[in-house]
Formats: structure tokens, sequence, C-alpha cells
């Protein structure tokens, strides 16, 4: 595959992000509406870059994107064809200059991943083997509220649903594999923050 042909889905994702209208402030609702109703995997990669960005250090901001996540997921498990959130999720906002700080200190790690995406073990990407993934990013998203003050355990979270995007839309399945560590590398800090405080 030549570099021409290479996809670069983060890389996509984060400039359109970036792009987005001229208001003073964005709302998820805004950035979602953006790939439109029926593309479920960009809107699934929306929420996962931004709980991995910097912006997951304001207050609930991890717990907003995780219900999104879990509950997108949860829809192409059940293969709805139009993406669906409450008007409470789709009406947080971001202030539009923070967003374009977060998203540009992104650039490389979307271009790593871009670089390394193939088409891979395409198993676990389409029918019924996608719905390891799929499972996997609704129990990475619902898990994120429930870490809200476990510090990096978000972020580590949103790596794993990213890891899943790209998955799905490169069809390469070993970021799946890349999603499965992420998950258990999370799984690890609220763990080792416990036995911590235990002993």
């Amino acid at each position: 595959m030549s570099e021409a042909d290479h996809i670069h889905p983060v890389r996509d994702t984060i400039e359109r992000l970036e792009n987005l209208g001229n208001e003073d402030t964005i709302t998820l609702g805004m950035m979602i509406e953006a790939f439109g109703p029926t593309s479920f995997v960009p809107a699934l990669m929306v929420p996962a870059i931004l709980v991995v960005s910097p912006l997951s250090g304001i207050p609930l901001f991890s717990t907003i994107c995780g219900l999104s996540i879990a509950l997108i997921a949860l829809q192409m498990v059940f293969a709805r064809r139009f993406v669906w959130l409450p008007r409470v999720l789709l009406k947080r906002r971001v202030h539009r200059a923070r967003l374009q700080s977060a998203l540009r200190r992104m650039h490389g790690l979307a271009d790593r991943l871009d670089r390394i995406a193939r088409d891979r073990f395409r198993v676990l990407v389409y029918p019924p083997g996608n719905r390891l993934p799929q499972a996997m990013c609704v129990v990475s998203g619902g898990s994120m509220p429930l870490l809200e003050l476990v510090p990096f355990s978000s972020s580590i979270l949103g790596m794993a649903v990213l890891s899943c995007s790209v998955a799905f839309i490169a069809r390469d399945g070993l970021f799946v594999f890349l999603g499965a560590g992420f998950m258990a590398l999370g799984a690890l800090i609220p763990a080792y923050v416990l036995t911590t405080i235990g002993s």
C-alpha cells in the first residue's frame, strides 16, 4: 500500500474536529453530527480522542465521554442504523480554543497510529468477530464514570476505544489486540491504587 493510498483515520478525524464552525464553544453533538447520523465508527472515535486528550482533566468530562462511548458501542452491537445519544450528553460544551489546543497535542499520536494501520486479522473487524471489539468499547466506556477519580485510567481506556476504532476503519484486527492491552493496563491502575490504600 502506497503512502497516497494509506488512510489516516485518526488524523482525519482530528482535523475535522479542529475545523468545526466558528462558535466560541463546541458541543459534543456538533462534533458527532459533523460525521453524519449513520457514521458509528467516527462517532465512537470522537469521544475516545477527547478523553485521551488533555481535556480529560476537566471534571466529569471523562464521565460524559465514557457514557457516550458505551451508548454508541452498544448501538453498534445491536446494529442500529442511526447514532443516538441523549440530549444531556450532546449538549456538553467545551471552549473552541481549548478544544483546538488539546487536539493539536494529539497530532503526533494520530500520525503514529495511522502509520502502523494495515489490513490484518480481518476476522476481528467483520461479523461476527467484530462483536468482540464492540463489546470491549462498551465495557471501556461504561467503566470510565467509575474511574473518574483514578488518575490516567480513563485516558488509558480511551486508548483502548481509539484502538478499536482504528481497527474498524483500517480493517486492522491487530488494533483489537492493542485495545485489549490498554484495557488490561487500565484495570491494573485502580487495582494498584486500591492495594496501596489498603496497605
